[in-house]
């Protein structure tokens, strides 16, 4: 275990990558609160070999937006992408996507570019290349009539696909996607993936599947497998396992509910907005806890082995960390290094870092 350090009194959304040199690479966004003007992106590295993280840098700097969910993408040509979203003061439908550079392997990063210039485009999970060379990048839309904030009522999911290494886009959408959001791409065999999504709805895990590469998706369909509206993440083992990330809790298990996820920042004037008549509402203040890694050895179709990582009451009904009232294990990210040794990044009043080997997360398989 390892604690990620960081000057500002909330880190949230890590996302781990290992690099082309074998470091390991953590991103993630800090500041007072989530969805405020100081919110930024940090950075740090462990060595490999090493023992100790490196103190983090800041990788971002418009006090103006509150920026977050930021990724690395290691392009084919070698090249470190920095992929994170922008959004002003608590509302998810003034997103925008941007993006910086690394020629060095995160050493140093280029200008800001805007990638996704659409208000409300958000993204979470890593981009994703086919065996045609496409990039695959997974995002969702936050929408809201005009006048309203953003409250995740009407999230959908799509899939933007560049053919010319980023320079230009194309959007999929996904069928049937309504609540189906943070949809991360796993490679299966071929031309065939799997996709997972986390739930506005605070149900299930979805999953989805492509046969083509990605260029088309089936509508989510439940997995066995509980969400609570927080984010998950999967990975395909070394030896062609799934495992997956995520809080094994839904909304009914408890009934505390918050009004919405940015309901401690000043509306801006706005009205929150309401779901449709006959439609869902988003459900936010599900307890984040316990942190629990499952597996699959069916491709998906079935989670049977289940260990917690971390347990806790998860109470989530606030985002005051400087006084220590949040207590989630949260937003988890999930790596396998080359030397198979499985990596976890996730929020616990901090970025926490635990490692193990498949076998600890095994031992937890029902005896037949």
């Amino acid at each position: 275990e390892a604690w990620l350090a960081c000057p500002e009194p909330q880190s949230h959304a890590a996302n781990l990558a290992e690099l082309k040199n074998g470091d390991l690479a953590c991103v993630w966004f800090a500041g007072s609160q989530e969805g405020k003007g100081d919110v930024c992106i940090y950075f740090s590295r462990l060595k490999k070999g090493e023992q100790h993280w490196q103190p983090p840098v800041r990788l971002t700097d418009d006090m103006a937006r509150s920026e977050q969910n930021p990724f690395l993408f290691t392009a084919p040509d070698g090249r470190l992408w920095l992929v994170y979203t922008s959004q002003i003061l608590g509302d998810q439908a003034t997103a925008l996507v941007k993006y910086r550079i690394s020629d060095d392997n995160g050493e140093t990063f280029g200008p800001v570019g805007v990638l996704f210039d659409e208000p409300g485009t958000f993204v979470r999970q890593p981009i994703i290349v086919n065996a045609a060379g496409d990039w695959l990048l997974p995002v969702f839309l936050c929408r809201a009539p005009a006048g309203k904030r953003w409250k995740g009522h009407r999230d959908t999911s799509a899939v933007c696909i560049s053919s010319d290494e980023g320079k230009t886009w194309r959007r999929v959408a996904v069928p049937d996607s309504l609540g189906a959001v943070h949809m991360n791409i796993v490679p299966l065999d071929g031309d065939r993936m799997i996709a997972v999504y986390r739930s506005r709805f605070a149900d299930h895990i979805f999953r989805s599947y492509s046969n083509d590469g990605g260029l088309s998706w089936s509508a989510p369909e439940p997995t066995d497998l509980p969400n609570n509206n927080s984010s998950i993440q999967m990975v395909r083992l070394q030896d062609g396992k799934l495992a997956v990330i995520y809080n094994h809790s839904s909304a009914s298990e408890g009934s505390a509910r918050r009004a919405g996820l940015y309901d401690e920042i000043e509306a801006d004037g706005k009205d929150e907005d309401q779901p449709d008549p006959g439609q869902p509402g988003a459900v936010w203040g599900t307890p984040r806890a316990p942190l629990t890694i499952a597996i699959s050895e069916d491709e998906g179709k079935s989670f049977p082995i289940r260990r917690d990582v971390e347990v806790g009451d998860g109470h989530c009904l606030t985002n005051n960390s400087a006084d220590k009232q949040n207590r989630e294990f949260s937003y988890p990210s999930i790596t396998q290094t080359d030397d198979g040794v499985i990596h976890l990044a996730y929020y616990r009043q901090g970025i926490k870092h635990v490692r193990f080997g498949e076998d600890w997360v095994l031992a937890a398989r029902p005896q037949a």
